[in-house]
């Protein structure tokens, strides 16, 4: 059998500027390119019509249609990752394994077991750097030690950028390099037990115009100031490296947006326990949290009785996206007006956005409960009706999503503003008091 390596898709799903792929192509031996709809992750989605599943089906198609032109398929397999290796080696002669980092809990430890597999064959594993511009030790203090805040750790990325870290890996200009075989067939999601749904997904494109006003559009979830690249940001159909070569003399604000990303990555490399449900501040594993599953509900149907909370939800509920200025503004909500553990919001967002990030989603709601690094203070509570006066003052985000907003059948608010926040205030100080944080 002709020896061949392998390029292992995840998180990457594209062709052109994709440094592992780049890297295999460039070796010595013709690439088979593989994806693994992993069953330890699907069995644990409990919406069977998770749009998530229908774009990366849908950037699989792409690739193939493209890999046919050569003479090449992808070679898929829904499944448990370590079985699919164990068939790729009974039916190939592999010689190199390559991948690209990936950073959370699940993956690290899904890749040390297929990494170990892998050289009891007697092949190589190789992993390189491809979803962030700075990742693990890159990027820290003097020191050595870790940031944990925003502001100097961005200041430092900034300072330590240098043209190569931008440079493509031209992984498109090798794409004889796969291997030839007949076309492979990609299971239907409909095989594996989800639907297909026809969603039209945001495009991948971005307007130069678009980047340069996004300083002074984005906070506006009425207009469309926002890339909404998130989804693809997150399943690597565009080149985090091609988007930030791009935005870099245009605007700084979009710079930073993409450091945040860098900057949540990092802060899941170093503290491996905000992945795992843990505060990043451990004093805040002292706030008493209410339960109230009926409030809870409220929330995530968008029936609080706050316009601009309820427009957010029913725009995620609908859509899969949510604007980040409303991100911020419902998070607080559920955290501090109705005093709900901030996990539970994590994990209503991870189960509905299009571009949910383990790092980015849990850093956000931490963030905004007080709990995690560089968070706003546990008494910066905000104040959903001036937010919508600032954000939304005309009301035209909150008339799309709450049309019977001036109508009897709308709900009275589910708690009085100024009560929340003292209630907050209080319950928040007492449980901090404990740990003399």
């Amino acid at each position: 059998m002709q020896q061949v390596n392998i390029f292992w898709f995840r998180r990457d799903l594209r062709l052109e500027d994709n440094a592992g792929l780049f890297h295999a192509l460039t070796g010595n031996y013709p690439v088979l390119p593989v994806f693994i709809f992993d069953r330890h992750i699907l069995d644990k989605l409990s919406n069977k019509n998770d749009r998530r599943l229908c774009f990366i089906h849908n950037a699989l198609e792409k690739m193939q249609r493209e890999l046919i032109k050569t003479g090449s398929s992808l070679e898929v397999f829904y499944g448990e990752p370590l079985h699919a290796f164990e068939n790729l080696f009974a039916n190939y002669t592999i010689n190199t394994v390559f991948i690209n980092h990936d950073y959370e809990p699940y993956a690290g430890e899904r890749d040390a077991g297929i990494a170990g597999f892998v050289r009891s064959k007697g092949a190589s594993f190789r992993s390189f750097k491809d979803q962030v511009i700075f990742e693990k030790e890159e990027i820290v203090k003097d020191d050595g030690k870790p940031y944990t805040v925003f502001t100097p750790y961005s200041r430092k990325w900034k300072a330590s950028l240098q043209e190569q870290h931008l440079a493509s890996l031209p992984s498109e200009n090798y794409m004889g390099n796969f291997y030839r075989q007949a076309v492979r067939p990609i299971p239907a999601l409909l095989s594996m037990g989800f639907s297909d749904d026809n969603y039209l997904f945001p495009g991948r494109e971005t307007e130069t115009q678009l980047i340069a006003g996004y300083k002074e559009q984005r906070n506006f979830p009425a207009k469309a100031g926002t890339s909404k690249l998130g989804v693809h940001l997150r399943f690597g159909t565009i080149s985090l490296r091609q988007l930030a070569h791009q935005c870099q003399p245009l605007s700084e604000t979009f710079l930073n947006e993409l450091i945040w990303r860098d900057f949540y990555q990092m802060i899941l490399w170093h503290f491996p326990r905000v992945g795992k449900g843990q505060a990043f501040k451990p004093a805040y594993e002292h706030i008493e949290w209410r339960r109230d599953e009926g409030e809870f509900e409220k929330w995530c149907q968008g029936k609080t009785g706050y316009p601009i909370v309820d427009a957010g939800m029913r725009e995620l509920n609908a859509t899969g996206f949510m604007h980040n200025r409303i991100r911020m503004i419902v998070a607080s909500f559920l955290c501090k007006h109705l005093l709900l553990d901030w996990r539970l919001g994590e994990a209503y967002f991870a189960e509905k956005l299009l571009d949910f990030d383990l790092a980015a989603n849990n850093g956000g709601w931490q963030w905004a409960a007080g709990s995690g690094c560089d968070a706003a203070p546990y008494f910066r509570i905000f104040n959903p009706y001036l937010q919508t006066k600032r954000f939304d003052p005309d009301l035209a985000y909150i008339n799309k999503w709450v049309p019977e907003l001036n109508d009897m059948h709308y709900p009275k608010p589910i708690v009085e503003h100024e009560f929340a926040r003292n209630r907050c205030l209080a319950v928040f100080k007492h449980g901090l008091k404990k740990n003399d944080f």
